[in-house]
């Protein structure tokens, strides 16, 4: 079991690395000011600079309320039933990023939406399959034709043409 104390040092650890890359990579592009006004990496390197100084409050905030011995902090943050519903949801959306590496986005997101809909939700497979399937369709011609940005094809969007 994780108690509430260790999820709160992890996310704070977490959210710190990421403020710390976002920090660092913005360094590559410049933070100063040129003629043109800031460069680049200005406000990138802001928000990373922040994100970590506030995961910085965050770590001496939780160690202090531990130091004083905050009772809350000792709770159980995930316990078995929390983890299987963390896992009910979680596992679904890893399968779903997988699926749109290898077989394309429109088949990820139809075969997402029926896991989901038809096997967590409870909904009847007419109500799935069509919700399920307007709703590649919809993104198929908001994103490719309207918008012109292109998703990720699988060998199935190829075999059909899209």
């Amino acid at each position: 079991m994780i108690t509430r104390f260790w999820a709160e040092i992890i996310t704070a650890l977490a959210t710190l690395a990421f403020g710390l890359v976002i920090v660092n990579g913005a360094l590559e592009f410049g933070i100063g000011w040129d003629s043109s006004g800031p460069q680049p990496g200005a406000f990138p390197f802001y928000i990373g600079a922040l994100v970590a100084l506030a995961s910085c409050g965050t770590l001496a905030l939780t160690v202090g309320r531990k130091v004083a011995g905050n009772v809350p902090l000792d709770d159980n943050f995930l316990d078995g039933v929390r983890a299987k519903r963390v896992a009910s949801f979680l596992l679904p959306l890893i399968a779903f990023v997988v699926l749109s590496v290898t077989l394309g986005m429109y088949v990820a997101t139809i075969v997402y939406l029926v896991f989901t809909m038809r096997f967590q939700g409870g909904y009847g497979w007419l109500q799935t399959l069509a919700t399920a399937l307007i709703t590649a369709a919809f993104f198929y011609l908001a994103l490719e034709k309207f918008f012109q940005i292109g998703l990720l094809k699988g060998p199935l969007e190829t075999l059909i043409g899209l």
